[in-house]
Order: C-alpha cells, then sequence, then structure tokens
C-alpha cells in the first residue's frame, strides 16, 4: 500500500473545505448583459443625480443578456427592457455582471438613502397602471409611444431621486425638491401626463412584479419579471436587431 502523504493530504482538504463553504457564493443572483440599443424613447433636460441641464435618453433601455445565475435565470438569453435608475452612471457599453435584487433594497448614492418599501410600491404601481410593452416591440415607434416612454422614465426618476411627499400629490416633475445631489426635475417632456401618472399612486394598487440589476460603474435598471411567453418572445431576440440603429450617447 502506497503511504499516504500527509501534508498533501491535509491541502486536499483545506480545499474541497472551501469549495465547499464557497458553494452559495457561486449560486448568486446576476445577469450579465450590456446595453445595446433602444426600445421607445425621447431626449429630455433634467436636473438630478449630480447632474443640471444635462440630456438625457429617456425611455426603454435594451439590454442584451448573455449569461445568468440564480433569480437571474428568470430571464431567457436574449434582449431585456428596463428603465435606467442610477442618473449618474453610464450605460455598460460591454457585458458586464450585475447582481439582480429587489427595488426595495436598492441604495442611492447620491441621496444616501436605501429605497424603501413605500418607493418600492409605487414603482410596481406606476409600472403596473402605466408601462406599454408595445415600447419594447422592436419598432419602429411614434411619436407618441417615444413620448410616453420619456413620461414614464421621468416618473420613475421622480420616485427614485426626490424625497417622499406627504402624498402622491406632492411630486412635480418640472421641481428639484430635494436639497443636495438629491431631487429630480425635468423638461422637454409631456410634463402634465408625467404629473398625472404620479398623482394617481396610491402604493396600495394593483402593482407589478419588478426586480432590479445593479452594478457599480454601470447604470442600474429596473426590470419586470416577464410572463412566459413574453420570455420565449425576447429569447428570440430577432426583431431587436433593429435597436442596434438606433444607438447613441446615454447619460
Amino acid at each position: 500500500m502506497k503511504p499516504v502523504n500527509a501534508s498533501r493530504h491535509l491541502w486536499a482538504v483545506f480545499i474541497a473545505a472551501l469549495l465547499f463553504s464557497t458553494a452559495p457564493l457561486l449560486r448568486a443572483d446576476t445577469v450579465d448583459a450590456v446595453h445595446d440599443g433602444f426600445g421607445a424613447y425621447d431626449s429630455i433636460i433634467f436636473t438630478g443625480g449630480g447632474y443640471a441641464g444635462d440630456v438625457v435618453a429617456a425611455g426603454v433601455y435594451m439590454l442584451h443578456k448573455t449569461n445568468s445565475t440564480g433569480i437571474g435565470d428568470t430571464w431567457s438569453n436574449g434582449w431585456i427592457p428596463g428603465f435606467c435608475i442610477e442618473l449618474h452612471e453610464p450605460a455598460p457599453k460591454t457585458t458586464v455582471t450585475y447582481d439582480v435584487g429587489m427595488p426595495d433594497d436598492v441604495y442611492n448614492g447620491y441621496t444616501g438613502e436605501i429605497l424603501g418599501t413605500a418607493k418600492g410600491n409605487y414603482l410596481r404601481e406606476l409600472w403596473a397602471k402605466h408601462y406599454d410593452p408595445a415600447w419594447a416591440s422592436g419598432g419602429p415607434y411614434t411619436e407618441q409611444q417615444n413620448s410616453m416612454a420619456a413620461v414614464f422614465a421621468a416618473a420613475v426618476w421622480e420616485i427614485i431621486y426626490e424625497k417622499l411627499p406627504d402624498t402622491p400629490a406632492g411630486w412635480d416633475v418640472t421641481v428639484d425638491g430635494t436639497p443636495g445631489y438629491g431631487g429630480f426635475a425635468a423638461s422637454n417632456l409631456d410634463v402634465a401626463t408625467a404629473n398625472k401618472w404620479l398623482h394617481e399612486l396610491t402604493g396600495g394598487g394593483a402593482k407589478a412584479d419588478l426586480l432590479v440589476i445593479t452594478h457599480n460603474g454601470n447604470q442600474n435598471y429596473l426590470i419586470e419579471v416577464p410572463e412566459p411567453a413574453t420570455l420565449v418572445l425576447l429569447g428570440l431576440g430577432g426583431s431587436f436587431a433593429l435597436l442596434r440603429r438606433r444607438r447613441r450617447a446615454t447619460a
């Protein structure tokens, strides 16, 4: 019988224990994606996230997903529509690994706050009431679709960046009502509709099933958990090749 090398045996035990202890980490909730075009969108002028009077593409950001783990497997590989929730970071130009989580748990580096349940529910209700899947259908998009997608994006940013008002009637996308780097204000969009949608929110209405993907150094995105039929459609990805032609600089 060949004698056992004690040192080698101890290393084998150590490595096996290390792999076992880190096994849950290998099954983290992630999505590998890159921004590669737009659905319906328009350009608006905004103040918020450390910017003042800048132009941003407001609307549906199309993300091309190529890999995932854990909850990230919710989406098939292919195109995923989402809305930017981090104005002060750029959209990813190369594929990066995003963490997947709940909207309520998102940390806003400019306001220094966790989003929280109340804002998370307002976002879910806004999505359930006013998001239109046609904004991510592959286009071409009408002027009205582009306008409404931009309105929706502005409403999302208002919820993300402004302090919670006493009632939803206190939201106004034209006024930066939060001191410091927080707050949000916008122009060059249908302000009346944006404010109308925000004022209709109760926090207790119908809610969409939403998740967020986050990556330090790149824009974070609010994304809906898709229906099974939508998963199949997005997995095909054929019509979204048109979106590559609409690439342009974003905030």
